[in-house]
C-alpha cells in the first residue's frame, strides 16, 4: 500500500510540476522521496550547520491535515522553507524542509516533534475516504492554580514549563498582590490526556514550583466543573472600542487601523494572491507571493482549511531576496474548481489578510495604566495560535518590562472567535510607558517575535 501510494502522489506531483511550469514561474520543482519508509513521519536532521532538516509525513489524507502539521511545525520553532506535498484526496504525501526560527529559546526536542506529528496524521487502518476537518480529540478541562513571589519572568516560566510538560493554556488570569505575590488561575488541558492521574498532577506541579522556587511556591489541579463555563466565548463589552478598530474583515480598514496608531503606509507588508483557471481541467491554481516570516506556512493553510478549501497539490519556494512563492492546486467543498468570481475575491481577500496581518498588537492607555493587547484568531475546529503567551512573555523579559496582571480569553466578534490576551504593564524608575514611541516599541517588538 505505502509503495503504491507514493506512486499515486509521484503521479500527482509530476502533474503539478508541469503545470506550474507552465504557469510561467522560474522555479523548477522536484520531489526526492529517497527509499519507501514505512513510517508514517520520518526526520532527517541537516548533516552541516545551516542545512535544513527534512519532515516527511506520509498517511492517509484528511481535511486540513497540512494546517495541523503546519501547526506543530511552527509550534516547536522551527520554518519551512521548502514544500512539496501532493494528494489524491485518500493518500497525502509531504516533505517539509525546515529550519530553527531565529531567536528561539530553547533548541528543538526533535522526538516530541516527531512524537506530536504522528499522533495527528491518520490511522493506515482508517477506511479510505477523505473525512471531514479533524476535530480536537475531547479533552477534560482542568483548572490548574499557582501562587508564587512576584518576579520577572515568571509567566514566560509557567507558560514555557507547562508547554514541555505538553499541558496547553486555554484560558487565564494572573495578579499580583499588595503582599508582592502573583496569583494565576488557568484552564488547561493535556496533550498526553492523563491529567486524571495523580502522578501526572504531582509531576507537574513538581516541575512548575521548582521553576518558581519551591520555597514560595504553590501549585493545585483539580478538573474544572460545569460552573467554571469551559472554554465558551466570553462577552466583548468589556473590550476597549480600539480591538473593534483592529478586528475588521477589510484588509483597506484594517490597514487604516494600524496607520493611524503610528504604523507608516511604507512599512506595512505586501502580498500578491491570484487564482487561475486555465492550467488545470480540475484544479484552480491559488498563487501567493510575498515576504517570508514566522507561521506563513501555518496561516495560508489555516485559512484554506477555515473556508473547506482541500489542496491536491502544493509548493513553497524561498527565494534568493527573501520573498517565497507559493503554488497550490485546490478545490472547493464539493471538489469542484473555484469558478464563481466573488469565491475567487473573497478566497483572495482573505488570504491577504492572513498573510499581511494574522495578529493584532496595540499597547493603548487603560485609565492611568498602559495595556498591551493582542488577538490571534481561533481555527474552525477550536485550536488556538500556539506559543503566544510564552513569546509574547519572553519580549516583555528582554525588554525588563514587569507584568501587574494578565487576562487571557476567547471572544466572538463579527462571527469570528479570537484569543484576545491582556497584558496591565508596570512602568519602572528607569523606564516610562507612556512615552508614545516606547509603546509603539513594545508593540513591533512583540509582532516581530510573533510573525516576525
Amino acid at each position: 500500500m505505502i509503495i503504491q501510494s507514493l506512486w499515486r502522489a509521484n503521479s500527482v506531483a509530476s502533474t503539478g510540476s508541469a503545470m506550474v511550469a507552465a504557469s510561467g514561474r522560474k522555479i523548477c520543482y522536484g520531489i526526492d522521496m529517497g527509499a519507501p519508509s514505512d513510517e508514517i513521519v520520518a526526520i532527517r536532521l541537516g548533516q552541516n550547520r545551516g542545512d535544513p532538516s527534512v519532515i516527511t509525513i506520509n498517511c492517509p489524507d484528511q481535511l486540513g491535515l497540512g494546517c495541523d502539521v503546519s501547526r506543530i511545525i511552527f509550534e516547536f520553532g522551527l520554518r519551512v522553507v521548502r514544500l512539496d506535498l501532493s494528494t489524491d484526496g485518500r493518500w497525502c504525501f509531504a516533505i517539509f524542509w525546515v529550519t530553527p526560527i531565529s531567536g528561539s529559546p530553547s533548541p528543538i526536542k526533535w522526538a516530541m516533534l516527531k512524537k506530536r506529528l504522528v499522533a495527528i496524521c491518520p490511522s493506515t487502518r482508517a477506511p479510505m475516504l477523505l473525512p471531514l476537518i479533524a476535530q480536537p480529540r475531547r479533552r477534560d478541562i482542568f483548572i490548574l492554580q499557582v501562587c508564587a513571589l512576584s518576579h520577572s519572568g515568571l509567566l514566560n516560566d509557567i507558560a514555557q514549563t507547562l508547554w514541555e510538560l505538553e499541558v496547553v493554556i486555554h484560558r487565564g488570569k494572573l495578579a499580583t498582590t499588595p503582599e508582592g505575590k502573583a496569583v494565576g488561575l488557568f484552564y488547561v488541558t493535556d496533550i498526553r490526556n492523563m491529567l486524571q492521574n495523580e502522578k501526572r498532577k504531582e509531576d507537574i506541579c513538581s516541575q512548575i514550583t521548582t521553576a518558581l522556587g519551591v520555597s514560595s511556591s504553590s501549585c493545585t489541579i483539580t478538573l474544572a466543573g460545569p460552573e467554571w463555563g469551559g472554554l465558551d466565548c466570553a462577552p466583548t463589552s468589556n473590550l476597549p472600542p480600539v480591538v473593534g478598530n483592529l478586528l475588521v474583515e477589510s484588509l483597506p480598514e484594517l490597514e487604516s487601523a494600524l496607520r493611524s496608531m503610528g504604523r507608516q503606509g511604507s512599512n506595512l507588508p505586501s502580498a500578491s494572491v491570484s487564482t487561475d483557471n486555465s492550467l488545470s481541467p480540475g484544479h484552480t491554481l491559488l498563487q501567493i507571493s510575498c515576504k517570508h516570516r514566522k507561521a506563513l506556512l501555518y496561516d495560508v493553510m489555516r485559512t484554506l482549511k477555515d473556508l473547506g478549501i482541500q489542496i491536491a497539490y502544493g509548493r513553497l519556494s524561498l527565494l534568493p531576496n527573501g520573498n517565497v512563492e507559493i503554488d497550490l492546486f485546490i478545490l472547493q467543498a464539493d471538489l469542484k474548481k473555484i469558478i464563481d468570481p466573488q469565491r475567487q475575491n473573497t478566497l483572495s481577500s482573505c488570504l491577504q489578510m492572513e498573510v499581511l496581518h494574522p495578529i493584532r498588537v496595540v499597547v493603548i492607555n487603560r485609565g492611568p495604566d498602559t495595556e498591551l493587547l493582542v488577538a490571534t484568531p481561533i481555527e474552525v475546529n477550536g485550536c488556538g495560535r500556539p506559543q503566544v503567551l510564552s513569546d509574547v512573555t519572553r519580549v516583555l523579559r528582554s525588554l525588563e518590562i514587569c507584568i501587574f496582571k494578565v487576562d487571557m480569553g476567547r471572544h466572538l466578534i463579527s462571527n469570528r472567535q479570537w484569543e484576545i490576551y491582556h497584558f496591565l504593564l508596570i512602568e519602572s524608575s528607569e523606564q516610562t510607558l507612556t512615552d508614545s514611541h516606547t509603546r509603539f516599541h513594545i508593540a513591533e517588538q512583540v509582532r516581530s517575535v510573533l510573525i516576525g
